[in-house]
């Protein structure tokens, strides 16, 4: 590789930073329960909350929602070269976990409101609130999503990092998916406008008090081998030649895509097609839960497999687990629950692998060029999950569209197809082509154990001490 030439192998030190103790680990992994309370939200109800409760129509708030996730192209970076940027006594990172943490309360609850406008009135307002929203969400999430970097430069570590905050994840989105429907009715009184409302007041508060207690719990620990002054246009061009972060970004862009489609396609499922839609409110639960599971073997599998093997045949498994959604019957509940399970399992271990790989992509660059840029390499990163959410919600849009999607209506036989396919066989390729992606990635074990080795021999002991 050309970046060994440019960078001998030094003789290793010892890592003098001690083994992370459980509380940080669990703080930080909490993190992510509070950011579910607005990702699975967005994720699994706002598009039906635009078409059946706000009011405006399929094609329109799909185009919206693929709108507000390009602009985000520009935000995303700029939050991410701003965080690596901030210094404070508190770090870089954390200090967002504290101070925007009330703005997004306050923003989700605009964007769940329904403003007494007309369709253009609404669009406007839908469109504004979401942009703000996704912004703040930013804000807080990508240095969040950063902090799992400077915690710990042990591989094994940011592992168990990664795990215990996806963990956390699925358990915030178990949470969420259970209760929300039950908040919407209860608080609302029947007004399920109000309920949305309300419901968003209850998890923005929720969401500031664990923003608070990850912030209370974690350290900052690792820093640059040495500061190499750089600017934004550097570290984006570093970026473009990082070739397993680009990876990395159209691994994350895809899954999430593909994820996307079966949690949001989940409500017009079982509405339409199964007609059962109170099953709804324990299909992705059990999702979640499963994936939990999963996520939370992901330390030991690693121990065992490579990071890139392992991805490769999780999404080759996860192909054929869609693809088998297809050709189960409209009645067979259990089938479906049991696919569900499985798909649970088998796509857990994603998120920390990933993450744990985008921390490894930021070594690598620093590796390559004596500049760490932590922030914006997992900036770019939430921002191909984004985009892979957008896609999803196009697609969505887009078929409905053609199909001749009628909110609140008895759904013609195409309709119906299309949701199915939404479900099953449309997923089942956007998992296929991220194991395609994954044979191109060369971060594997080895490599990494050489890297950390020039790293660690490069800085000094005091950036890395507890």
């Amino acid at each position: 590789m050309a970046a060994r030439a440019r960078h001998p192998v030094l003789k290793p030190t010892a890592m003098p930073q001690k083994p992370l103790k459980r509380l940080e680990i669990l703080g930080y992994g909490l993190g992510d329960v509070g950011f579910n309370f607005y990702w699975t939200n967005v994720s699994t109800f706002l598009l039906i909350f635009y078409t059946d409760t706000f009011g405006i129509t399929a094609g329109a708030a799909a185009t919206m929602l693929f709108v507000v996730k390009i602009v985000n192209a520009f935000t995303d970076p700029m939050v991410g070269a701003f965080a690596d940027r901030t210094r404070t006594r508190w770090g870089r990172f954390r200090p967002y976990l504290l101070f925007m943490s009330l703005p997004l309360a306050v923003m989700g609850v605009l964007t769940y409101s329904t403003p007494p406008f007309g369709p253009v009135g609404k669009l406007a307002w839908a469109c504004t609130t979401y942009l703000l929203l996704m912004t703040l969400y930013t804000s807080i999430n990508l240095p969040y999503s950063a902090l799992s970097g400077v915690i710990s430069q042990d591989p094994r570590e940011r592992t168990a990092i990664n795990a215990s905050r996806f963990v956390a994840s699925f358990a915030g989105g178990f949470l969420v998916t259970i209760a929300s429907p039950r908040l919407v009715a209860w608080l609302g009184g029947g007004n399920t406008a109000l309920g949305w409302t309300l419901t968003m007041v209850v998890w923005g508060l929720a969401a500031a008090v664990i923003f608070a207690i990850t912030f209370a719990t974690t350290t900052e620990r690792v820093q640059p081998a040495r500061a190499v002054p750089s600017s934004v246009r550097q570290d984006l061009a570093d970026l473009r030649g990082n070739r397993p972060w680009i990876l990395l970004f159209f691994l994350s862009l895809i899954i999430m895509g593909g994820i996307t489609l079966r949690m949001t396609s989940a409500a017009y499922y079982f509405k339409y097609v199964v007609k059962r839609p109170d099953l709804l409110g324990s299909f992705v639960p059990v999702y979640l839960l499963a994936a939990a599971v999963g996520t939370a073997f992901t330390p030991l599998l690693t121990r065992w497999v490579d990071k890139r093997k392992l991805i490769i045949g999780l999404m080759l498994v996860s192909t054929l687990l869609s693809t088998a959604f297809l050709f189960v019957p409209n009645d067979q509940v259990v089938l479906m629950y049991a696919l569900q399970i499985a798909l649970g399992l088998a796509l857990g271990p994603k998120s920390p692998l990933s993450f744990a790989m985008l921390a490894d992509s930021a070594d690598f660059n620093e590796w390559r060029h004596g500049r760490r840029a932590t922030g914006m390499t997992f900036a770019a990163s939430v921002f191909a999950q984004k985009l892979g959410t957008a896609i999803a919600v196009a697609v969505i849009g887009a078929l409905f569209s053609a199909l001749g999607y009628v909110p609140n209506a008895v759904q013609s036989a195409g309709s119906q197809a299309g949701i199915v396919w939404l479900m099953s066989v449309i997923p089942a390729a956007f998992t296929l082509l991220a194991a395609g992606i994954m044979v191109f990635y060369t971060l594997d074990n080895p490599t990494m154990a050489r890297i950390q080795a020039d790293l660690a021999a490069r800085r000094p002991s005091s950036t890395t001490s507890s």
